[in-house]
């Protein structure tokens, strides 16, 4: 039997009065689902476990939440990675930057921002002694393995598109960092967030709904517009109601001739049984329309600036009605706030994560991020904060407070300062330089004693005799920085924590007066180093191996051990003539002082071909030698500690100073290593045995 679908009157019949509605749930954000879910081993994201594309949707579409995480990562990388310690150790932080390449920070930087954590790959070498490689992996390919029984999460999963993966694909696991022994491993940086474990939230949560929010306000003037500013149209049929299948075929019909991307219109259908019952629309209008947009989207935009901590829009290139704009002061106070607040809490979390691949290289550096903040803006005190200490706070190179140089002595801003130099070195007094119109003052009553004569790659400077006098004193150029006038503060307070006691003998008094050493056919150093066999050592000066742990002081130094004579088997004592006087001497020298000797003729005839130099760090006495160095560690535990200098210092054990978080430098393994026990027994191949 066949329906009839119209009457005798050709209209459509109606099959029942009773309406249909159709409903659209129109959920509300909600926090992002982390779940595991059964037969997979990976923790999903999101309820479609895909929230990491969620929050690219939101910082493609709203204008302000896309300007403060670009705004802000940028200033979280400022002008790259840099270390406050990068010239005293200048291996480790050239090694440092050939890991940390540029490109895989500032990319670090924006997903940490964006996303709310980051991943770095870690590639290891084949023997997998060290780190070989870092790059950067995009954090939205990444989810993470059910944690293992010890709460640790194992490993992460890789796949380019989650979104659309499928049931027969297999994502690629990758180890988390210090996880397994693979070569490939994974380091996920994320801050703690409470109630989250596997992901972190973003930084600005609370602030999507209004990203969204502003996005939606966007979309609705762009579709207005596209629209002509033109009211949606109203189509009446007044012969029945046709079904469900008609009704839609008309519709797609009348969609196709009067909508589209070019007249973008909108229209409603009604189906009426004759004109008289046709569908009648009365439109509600908004007479304030304009300005409860304008609203929201002022509110969306401020709101989102809340979540983002942002103290003053104008710091990210957004200008508001704020007046900051014209008032500097306000501006600088907000520059600095913002550093503080929100910008160092993301570096200091990715220094962390860099130190622990750093330590695996057996590399200790004082990272900091060089800043974007202009110079004027920051605040530094240089009376009471030392060059370092201002680089890691205000994030501003050392270099840049260097006090101009003239004729490559040091100038100064003040009188006062040059006087103090001037005593310091042993002329007393200051003159004055004029250089582009800026008055300079430099030490000693002219430029020509200032410039005093020092033998070629020499520098005189001021030092202290037995009496305590000062008195000038040449010392070499690659030793001099503005810190070393004279001696560094002494070994009081310190405590020895690697070794024995050491009671050794005062430092020879041969820094001073060199000028008078004048001996004819001889240069003054080669004089000099006639009688000055074991070298000079000067514990108490700075070295690159000495560091400070969160408030806590470590010195390294070297001792030539044993502190004995080498017999041999019939007990004959052949300990040659240079070790014998460096046990008697007893030094504790810096790596730099042994260094140093390696460039002076302290046991002539030991070098290549008979030479008179040759590492001394590395060969001691020469081939066959007993001996080696003997490394040393001092803490330095606050006031009222003992004396260094005291027989009854007491010793700590190497694992309690690296409990306290001291890595000492890795030295080669030939400075602990006796010649005797080296291949060929320390001899030089171009060398006779002897």
């Amino acid at each position: 039997m066949k329906t009839r679908l119209r009457n005798n009157k050709g209209q459509f019949i109606k099959k029942s009065k009773t309406s249909e509605f159709g409903f659209v749930n129109l959920s509300t954000y909600t926090s992002p689902v982390i779940k595991e879910v059964s037969g997979k081993d990976y923790i999903e994201y999101g309820a479609d476990n895909n929230y990491f594309q969620y929050l690219i949707d939101r910082y493609n579409g709203s204008p302000t939440n896309n300007a403060a995480i670009n705004g802000i990562s940028q200033a979280i990388y400022g002008k790259g990675l840099n270390a406050t310690n990068s010239s005293a150790k200048p291996n480790e932080y050239a090694q440092m930057v050939s890991l940390f390449k540029k490109d895989v920070v500032r990319k670090l930087c924006y997903d940490l921002k964006l996303m709310g954590q980051c991943a770095v790959q870690i590639i290891y070498s084949k023997d997998r002694k060290t780190i070989a490689q870092l790059e950067h992996l995009p954090i939205e390919t990444l989810r993470a393995e059910k944690c293992n029984d010890e709460g640790d999460v194992p490993a992460y999963y890789y796949f380019k598109d989650w979104a659309n993966i499928k049931r027969n694909d297999v994502p690629l696991r990758i180890p988390a960092f210090g996880m397994s022994r693979e070569n490939i491993e994974i380091l996920y940086i994320q801050p703690y967030k409470a109630g989250f474990y596997y992901y972190s939230p973003v930084d600005y949560q609370g602030g999507l709904q209004y990203a969204e929010l502003e996005e939606e306000v966007s979309n609705y003037h762009l579709n207005n517009i596209l629209n002509g500013l033109s009211p949606s149209m109203l189509i009446n049929f007044n012969n029945g109601t046709p079904n469900q299948q008609e009704r839609q075929l008309i519709e797609n019909k009348i969609a196709e001739k009067f909508s589209g991307s070019s007249n973008a219109g909108k229209f409603i259908l009604a189906f009426n049984d004759n004109k008289e019952s046709q569908a009648e629309i009365t439109p509600v209008q908004l007479s304030d329309a304009h300005n409860q947009y304008q609203f929201l989207s002022e509110e969306s935009t401020k709101k989102i600036m809340v979540a983002h901590r942002i103290v003053s829009p104008m710091l990210l290139g957004i200008k508001d009605q704020s007046g900051l704009g014209n008032n500097a002061d306000e501006i600088k106070t907000a520059s600095l706030l913002m550093d503080n607040t929100v910008i160092r809490p993301f570096q200091e979390l990715l220094i962390d994560s860099f130190d622990k691949i750093l330590a695996y290289n057996d590399i200790s550096l004082n990272l900091y991020f060089t800043t974007l903040q202009p110079l004027e803006f920051t605040e530094v005190d240089q009376s009471i904060q030392d060059k370092e200490t201002i680089e890691e706070e205000t994030g501003v190179e050392m270099q840049k407070f260097n006090l101009k140089k003239i004729d490559g002595k040091q100038a100064y801003e003040t009188k006062e300062e040059a006087e103090k130099v001037a005593e310091e070195m042993g002329c007393g007094g200051y003159h004055e330089h004029e250089v582009e119109g800026v008055t300079y003052f430099m030490p000693c009553v002219s430029h020509e004693e200032l410039k005093a004569p020092c033998w070629d790659g020499y520098e005189q400077r001021g030092m202290k005799d037995k009496d305590g006098k000062q008195v000038p004193n040449c010392v070499k150029l690659e030793e001099v920085t503005l810190e070393s006038f004279g001696e560094d503060e002494d070994l009081t307070e310190w405590e020895l924590i690697d070794e024995r006691k050491v009671d050794y003998e005062s430092e020879d008094a041969l820094d001073y007066q060199i000028d008078q050493l004048n001996t004819k056919g001889k240069s003054l150093l080669s004089k000099l180093w006639e009688f000055v066999s074991t070298g000079t050592a000067r514990p108490n000066a700075k070295s690159s191996q000495d560091e400070t742990v969160d408030g806590t002081q470590f010195k390294v130094r070297y001792q030539y051990a044993p502190l004995k004579d080498t017999f041999n088997k019939e007990g004959e004592n052949v300990t040659r003539d240079f070790c014998q006087k460096m046990v008697v001497a007893k030094k504790i020298y810096r790596k730099e002082d042994i260094e140093m000797m390696s460039k002076q003729a302290v046991n002539a005839g030991w070098g290549p071909r008979g030479a008179d130099t040759y590492s001394i760090w590395f060969y001691k006495g020469g081939g066959a030698c007993h001996h080696f160095w003997m490394r040393k560690t001092y803490m330095k535990k606050g006031k009222g500690s003992i004396d260094i200098n005291s027989p009854l210092a007491p010793t700590i054990s190497v694992n309690q100073a690296r409990k306290a978080g001291f890595k000492p430098e890795k030295n080669s393994e030939l400075v602990a290593k006796r010649p005797i026990d080296m291949p060929n027994e320390g001899f030089l191949p171009t060398n006779k045995r002897r």
